[in-house]
């Protein structure tokens, strides 16, 4: 169960992630949508296959605003600011996409990755 009011950001959206999820690990899934996204395949943290799951989002809508077009917009700048460890272009084309309301929000994101696990039922509260 995710505690949607420890969720406030992007940083403390891993947080949670690594809270729940990686419980009983010795090391935590760093700040990366890919590394969400491997942790849902299961084989490290409290997911160990392919068994399914229910993933209780509490504080759902809260979140929503949370991680919503604001947060996104700052985390797409942030990552300008370091081109040599980001592909600026894909990033400014994703900041212009979400600007014209196109684009994608951090949340829909990673609904979009929770989703893509049929294995994984998710529960908003």
């Amino acid at each position: 169960m995710i505690e949607g009011n420890n969720i406030v950001d992007i940083p403390s959206f891993y947080r949670e992630i690594n809270r729940v999820f990686m419980h009983g690990e010795n090391w935590e899934i760093g700040q990366s949508l890919d590394a969400f996204n491997d942790m849902l395949y299961g084989g490290f943290g409290i997911i160990q296959g392919s068994d399914t799951i229910r993933f209780i989002w509490k504080n759902f809508k809260k979140n929503k605003m949370d991680l919503g077009f604001e947060t996104t917009k700052a985390f797409y700048i942030e990552k300008l600011q370091t081109p040599s460890r980001f592909n600026t272009d894909l990033i400014r084309k994703w900041l212009d996409a979400l600007e014209k309301g196109m684009g994608k929000t951090f949340f829909e994101i990673v609904i979009d990755i929770i989703e893509s696990h049929g294995n994984i039922e998710l529960i908003e509260e």
